[in-house]
């Protein structure tokens, strides 16, 4: 029996843990969880959760030390404060518990801050950046704004440390503030709404104002060895609504061989492009496994579970996925304990 540990995660690490619970090889595993809302559906597939204190830096890792400790985790999947633990990552060592993490501090360093992950990338032919601008005054937010106009660009601008979607706005001079009100929740803001806002503080986080690309976005979900030499890559294109598409795309895959071969980050990692004018260009890498996962799996490919055989060092046949598969998702009701 092998004890596997994740901490904070999103709802949908659900499916992951079933997808390394269900594997074809009868492997037996025991999962633990912890999370702030006792009543989190993520732990709704542990074998054992608690409700995690809300704590940071070190106290954190004492937190995750301790739990690892107490339970005798094998493998722990992070999510929250993956920095944090990566930075104490012997004191895991210590205790005989494998984390899933990457331990190029740098690396993980710059993935986390959008900005400085570009800095890394520019120049490099890995992959296409978009035009950008850091700002964290209303001053250089104008400044931004006006020179990516003048390139012919459409802008958007999101935090620098953002997980997902959180902050990503569009500038939108031409919408109906009426028609907006009575519409759904829009992601559009035009831009003197956003001076207005930005100029009620001196400095504000640090933005990125970019580019707004136009076209498809592409998830690239990667499996790689623990020394970040990837074993496969599948692309999973969103397309209208939940509609997603998984196709095999030459570029694409050789932008996860590049990415992989620059950066070499291990376990499993996401790749988030989204083409404009025809050129996929990069939106950001998270280091873990991405919300659309259990998707991209349906390629017959279960990437959690071979994560799970990669950091116990065995070994296993190459994945070939499967391509030209349309897929979705819905909404099921489980019953709660308690």
């Amino acid at each position: 029996m092998t004890n596997i540990y994740f901490n904070r995660w999103f709802s949908v690490s659900y499916h992951y843990m079933n997808m390394i619970r269900d594997n074809p090889d009868g492997e037996l595993f025991k999962f633990f969880g912890t999370h702030p809302d006792p009543n989190h559906l993520s732990l709704q597939a542990c074998d054992y959760s608690e409700q995690e204190p809300v704590l940071h830096g070190t106290e954190y890792v004492d937190y995750a030390v301790d739990f690892c400790r107490r339970h005798d985790i094998d493998i722990f999947i992070p999510r929250l404060k993956m920095l944090e633990i990566a930075k104490e990552i012997h004191r895991f060592d210590a205790i005989g518990t494998k984390v899933m993490v990457c331990r190029d501090i740098e690396l993980l360093e710059s993935m986390l801050e959008k900005d400085k992950f570009y800095e890394t990338l520019e120049d490099t032919g890995v992959v296409e950046i978009p035009d950008y601008h850091v700002v964290e005054t209303v001053d250089q937010f104008k400044a931004a704004y006006e020179s990516l106009v003048h390139s012919g660009h459409k802008v958007c601008f999101k935090p620098t440390n953002s997980e997902g979607g959180m902050g990503f706005r569009i500038i939108d001079n031409n919408m109906d503030a009426l028609a907006n009100l009575y519409g759904w929740v829009s992601l559009s803001v035009p831009y003197e709404q956003v001076l207005s806002t930005l100029s009620t503080v001196e400095k504000f986080p640090k933005l990125m104002v970019m580019e707004l690309l136009e076209e498809d976005e592409i998830s690239i979900d990667c499996l790689a060895d623990s020394q970040g030499k990837l074993i496969v890559a599948v692309p999973r294109r969103k397309a209208s609504g939940r509609i997603y598409l998984l196709e095999e795309k030459p570029e694409l895959m050789e932008i996860a061989g590049r990415v992989a071969g620059k950066c070499r980050i291990p376990y499993v990692f996401n790749i988030q492009v989204k083409y404009n004018k025809g050129i996929p260009k990069l939106l950001e890498i998270n280091p873990r496994m991405s919300g659309g996962l259990f998707i991209t799996c349906l390629s017959g490919v279960n990437m959690p579970y071979l994560a799970v055989q990669t950091i116990m060092g065995r070994t296993f046949e190459q994945p070939t996925p499967k391509y030209g598969i349309k897929a979705s998702y819905l909404e099921l009701p489980i019953l709660m304990d308690g």
